[in-house]
């Protein structure tokens, strides 16, 4: 950093970042500094601690932007694949969502159309047949936060024995057996703020049963039986006394956001946040939590706290394997399109000064480039946006393919496939034998 921001002890110095266009390399330079560095003037900097660093940042700096460029590796290699058109039968109406039946070797998915029903659909052999029909939930209510308008997402458990329809950015849901059509449960996330994050569901195979993660309230997750209903994961705060303070213990002030599992379902990843706001996602022990310590989501010795990033969530995330996360995004407040790679299993750094307490994943690797939804295969990368899809090296960082025009939103892990749905075609990519782990 320069020396002027290095210097300063009383808040507050305005200072830039700029990325020097090696890698994810940059310098922090107080504005007149940095207005040099425009002018193409030569300016002072020198290396620090990383107690000075989180000082200077944290304590008495100002950041108010980004200035230079990052550097995008790119390392063009052969990419083992192929693309396949199926065309949606007339019986199903317009789509709303899609989801994969990921234990079948096939490609077998899961389509949500408008009227609520449910098909089961072999894409190769096109065989589409209707397994349940949904009543899907309005909520009349609902104003939309930044953008998200509510919608209908659909969810699939690894066997294709249930499926869940749940509204994003709402509060209700329902989950069905599709072998006899019933609703097994319905699932509300209450009514705090559920506008600021997808509905927190996912289905796991983990601890030899298929089991249904969802929110039950803004700061609490619940495990249940998706074939009954039964709790799983009872558990009960003491009620507080005395006022807002003292908390009860292992009380949780944080909002549940988007939940992936690790594919062999040892670990889940929240994309949650907390006020003020800044997105935090975590991490813990799924068969800890379900066979051990109902607590664990809240304050359990596995859960980790992955990173941190001011007023950024809901963006791209995926398990490499199951110890390996990727996330979306660069930087603690001002953000750039990037990955950083994180194994959840060990500690990395304490937080910053003005969160100590927290204790975050080590960070592996962090690359710039790339954007918008994330998939693994446990080999590579792969991030999709609307340039297309690219294919990244997540230890070197370079990107090592590129497929312009194909956006796919689905990962389908047994059939080895990505999906691409517009109007009334799917669009998959089969990753060939090359390209697997």
């Amino acid at each position: 950093m320069c020396i002027h921001l290095q210097a300063c002890r009383e808040p507050w110095i305005a200072y830039l970042k700029w990325y020097v266009g090696t890698g994810v390399d940059a310098e922090f330079l107080c504005i007149q500094c940095a207005d040099r560095r425009a002018a193409g003037q030569e300016v002072r900097v020198i290396g620090v601690c990383e107690e000075c660093y989180e000082f200077a940042t944290y304590e008495v700096g100002n950041l108010r932007g980004i200035r230079g460029t990052p550097q995008i590796i790119v390392r063009p290699e052969p990419f083992d694949h192929e693309l396949v058109e199926t065309s949606l039968p007339n019986s199903v109406g317009a789509v709303l969502d899609i989801a994969p039946i990921e234990s079948e070797g096939r490609s077998i998915w899961l389509i949500l159309d408008e009227s609520g029903r449910i098909f089961r659909m072999d894409a190769d052999s096109g065989e589409c047949l209707q397994v349940a029909s949904a009543s899907l939930v309005a909520e009349p209510d609902h104003k939309p936060w930044v953008g998200h308008e509510l919608r209908h997402h659909l969810h699939a458990s690894s066997d294709g024995e249930f499926a869940a329809v749940v509204n994003d950015y709402g509060r209700h849901g329902r989950v069905l057996h599709l072998r006899t059509g019933d609703v097994t449960m319905e699932v509300d996330g209450g009514q705090y703020h559920p506008e600021t994050v997808p509905f927190s569901f996912a289905f796991a195979d983990t601890t030899g049963q298929v089991v249904a993660i969802h929110r039950t309230s803004w700061n609490r997750l619940d495990v249940s039986d998706p074939a009954t209903g039964r709790l799983l994961t009872q558990r009960e705060l003491e009620p507080q006394r005395n006022g807002p303070l003292p908390l009860p213990e292992h009380y949780l002030d944080y909002f549940h956001g988007a939940l992936r599992v690790s594919p062999g379902g040892e670990h889940i990843l929240d994309d949650g946040w907390v006020w003020h706001p800044v997105g935090v996602p975590s991490v813990w022990s799924l068969p800890s939590w379900i066979t051990k310590n109902p607590w664990e989501s809240e304050d359990g010795p596995s859960r980790t706290d992955v990173c941190a990033r001011e007023n950024y969530w809901d963006h791209g995330a995926a398990w490499l394997d199951d110890t390996r996360v990727a996330i979306e995004g660069i930087g603690d407040d001002e953000m750039i399109a990037g990955a950083r790679i994180f194994d959840v299993t060990l500690r990395g750094k304490p937080g910053p000064l003005w969160r100590e307490d927290w204790q975050w994943a080590r960070e592996l690797a962090a690359f710039t480039g790339p954007a918008g939804a994330f998939f693994s295969n446990g080999r590579s990368l792969f991030s999709s946006d609307p340039d297309g899809l690219s294919r990244w090296d997540p230890q070197g960082g370079a990107r090592t393919a590129h497929l312009a025009g194909f956006t796919p939103s689905r990962h389908h892990r047994g059939a080895r496939e990505l999906m691409q749905h517009s109007g009334r075609t799917l669009t998959r990519l089969r990753i060939g034998a090359k390209d697997r782990t």
